[in-house]
């Protein structure tokens, strides 16, 4: 699976409705290609992270139904572009 995630309001726990409305970063599965190959690693974007209230974490929601496994990434969102379709 590769693409943006969005935050839905259906089906969220009620920890998830406390947390702020927009996720603060986004989850990256990332896969390394095989060694020796001269391709780069691919980022197949996996969850959305908001901080904890009180600063000291944070909490990684993934998607119901994705199982991931592997080294996940989480990187500061950016705005979408308006020119390019989400």
């Amino acid at each position: 699976m590769t693409g943006r995630i969005e935050a839905h309001s259906g089906g969220l726990t009620a920890k998830e409705k406390d947390m702020s409305n927009k996720p603060t970063h986004s989850a990256y599965l990332v896969t390394e290609p095989k060694e020796g190959s001269d391709r780069k690693a691919i980022w197949h974007a996996v969850g959305a992270v908001w901080p904890h209230k009180n600063g000291e974490g944070f909490d990684l929601v993934v998607p119901t139904g994705l199982s991931v496994t592997g080294r996940i990434v989480c990187t500061k969102r950016k705005e979408p572009d308006p020119e390019q379709p989400a």
